[in-house]
Formats: C-alpha cells, sequence, structure tokens
C-alpha cells in the first residue's frame, strides 16, 4: 500500500477479525494448521487463505516440521511479535467498550495481577490520548 498514512498501511496488513484472532492464538503458542482450525472454529479455506496473507505481509513464517508427509508450521516474526502490545489495547478497550458476560483474562506471569494496558507516549511519559495530537500530512509533489 502506498499511503502515506502508517494506520492505513498497518491495518492493511492485519486488518480482519480471522488475521487478528490467528496473531492472538499465534502469540500463545499456536503454530500448526489444525490447533489454529481447532481453536478458532475457522473454514479451513478462510484460514489457508488468512495464513497465505500473514506470511506475505511478513507477520508469520512458513517453517517445515515434517518432511514425509510434508508439513508446515507457522512462527511468528518479529514484526508479528511486534502485535502484542496492539492486541492487549484492543483487549483492553473491547473489556472496557464490549462488557458482559465472563471475559477472558489477561495476567502478567510474574506478578499474578491482571494487565491494564496503556499506550504511552516515550518522550513524555504521558498515556496517548490525554493530549491533542497533530497529524503532519508530507507534501505531495505538484
Amino acid at each position: 500500500m502506498e499511503t502515506p498514512c502508517p494506520m492505513a498501511r498497518g491495518i492493511a496488513a492485519f486488518g480482519d477479525t480471522w488475521s487478528l484472532l490467528i496473531l492472538r492464538e499465534a502469540l500463545g503458542g499456536a503454530s500448526r494448521f489444525d490447533t489454529f482450525r481447532k481453536n478458532l472454529g475457522i473454514a479451513p479455506t478462510v484460514l489457508t487463505k488468512r495464513l497465505a496473507m500473514l506470511t506475505d505481509e511478513g507477520l508469520l513464517e512458513r517453517v517445515r516440521y515434517q518432511d514425509n508427509p510434508p508439513r508446515d508450521e507457522y512462527r511468528l516474526t518479529e514484526a508479528g511479535r511486534d502485535l502484542r502490545p496492539i492486541l492487549m489495547l484492543i483487549a483492553q478497550w473491547g473489556r472496557t467498550h464490549r462488557p458482559g458476560g465472563e471475559l477472558v483474562r489477561y495476567l502478567d506471569s510474574a506478578g499474578g495481577h491482571e494487565l491494564e494496558p496503556v499506550a504511552i507516549d516515550r518522550v513524555t511519559g504521558d498515556p496517548i490520548g490525554t493530549r491533542s495530537i497533530t497529524v503532519v500530512i508530507p507534501a505531495t509533489p505538484d
């Protein structure tokens, strides 16, 4: 995608529900087709397309784990692993704005407390959303 908008580029790389759920599963340790299919209840044709797209986008890599018969698994790339905080923020948004029923909880493994993710500006240390943001659009050539 050629747009100067990094948000649009990011959404284009993983912007549908199934792709995000596949990435969630991969971040939780899933790597094999059958595991994704079982955990998500996704149709095999849809899963095949989404895994191919996530691989093409560089979020997953396909790795052969068995030669006879040939079997591959899908491992997160660095770009895929970098989505963990984003997915945790989406989960927190869902917990806040789409509550109801018993929800999955995400706990800090070391301390045991429930995570309450928030995006922080590295320069100021302030949570993003507490200050006004200016969007600077690159100039286009005439």
